[in-house]
């Protein structure tokens, strides 16, 4: 335990550091110092918190899925949330809506309800003939995953060329904001997350070692799983509504952060949040600088780098990924 709150305190160190620094990077200096500071204000610090919290809510879904199906592939998008989300948004920007309602754009209330009917769909489709079963929950999503992005690249087709640009750029998932609006959107939901995957923390503990051992020791296996679920797939769904698909953090992270604190979820849990958040940071202080002044979409820059992670946990897994 000991060993465990040294690497979550150096981790935090560590995710302080990068939270300080990185908005500071690529800064002009030719511009005069008022100028800088409203940048820095009202730019810069906004986006780096918001790349922070995205990163954290992400991480931790990511890890909440593979513990839940024993599989350290799955993750929140696998079951079709990202893909409603973006099918939502799709629909949005097809049908030519442009109105704001409670600080929210359509694209973002249609990404989100999106999401949340896909949430809705996917449960009744694996609960239909059999009862609820995890294989058939991660099946169906894999299915309406497709699906959904076989109708997103039918509307991509029928918009015209500026709305279908706009649809690929949002499909490439961006941390482009300007203000603060879109961190206390997308708050309340990451905390509520948080909050109840960390108060679960033990079940997570024994949902991994099996459900047998889990039901032996008090567990309500099918409700926690329920829970957990609806909890995280929520919180994906906003996540995916205010900044598009971004993909392979919620596999890597949890990954990593195992590989430095252990299994125990009462650690891994922080951990995640911690270096999710400044993972994500650092991905888009790379989309920023890379191409200056223009931009690489941070989504864009996940699955660059977790395209070849895929890889080696398939090349290092000694057992066969179900």
């Amino acid at each position: 335990m000991t060993q465990a709150k040294k690497v979550l305190g150096v981790i935090g160190l560590i995710t302080l550091l990068i939270t300080v620094l990185v908005p500071f990077l690529g800064l002009p200096e030719h511009l005069t110092p008022a100028i800088q500071q409203q940048i820095l204000m009202e730019i810069r610090l906004p986006r780096v918190i918001f790349a922070f919290i995205v990163g954290a809510g992400l991480a931790i879904c990511g890890l909440v899925f593979q513990a839940m199906f024993h599989n350290p592939l799955a993750t929140p998008f696998t079951l079709g949330v990202a893909s409603g989300a973006s099918l939502g948004a799709a629909l949005s920007v097809f049908l030519g809506f442009g109105f704001v309602f409670l600080g929210f754009s359509s694209t973002t209330l249609f990404a989100f309800i999106g999401a949340l009917i896909t949430i809705r769909f996917v449960y009744a489709i694996s609960t239909m003939r059999t009862g609820f079963s995890l294989h058939t929950l991660l099946l169906t999503g894999v299915a309406i995953s497709f699906f959904f992005s076989s109708l997103i690249f039918l509307i991509q087709y029928l918009n015209d060329l500026p709305d279908a640009y706009r649809l690929i750029r949002w499909l490439m998932g961006s941390l482009s904001i300007v203000g603060y609006g879109a961190i206390w959107q997308l708050l309340p939901f990451i905390i509520f997350a948080i909050i109840v995957i960390f108060y679960l923390s033990h079940e997570l503990n024994l949902l991994t070692t099996g459900d047998e051992i889990a039901l032996s020791r008090g567990v309500n296996v099918k409700k926690t799983r329920l829970l957990l679920f609806f909890v995280t797939s929520l919180c994906i769904g906003a996540i995916v509504s205010l900044c598009g698909p971004i993909g392979f953090v919620g596999m890597m992270v949890p990954h990593i952060c195992r590989l430095l604190i252990g299994h125990n979820h009462r650690w891994l849990i922080p951990a995640s949040c911690l270096f999710g958040g400044s993972f994500l940071i650092v991905c888009d202080a790379i989309g920023r600088l890379l191409i200056a002044p223009a931009e690489i979409p941070v989504g864009v820059i996940t699955t660059l780098l977790g395209g070849p992670f895929f890889l080696w946990l398939l090349i290092r897994s000694r057992t066969p990924i179900s």
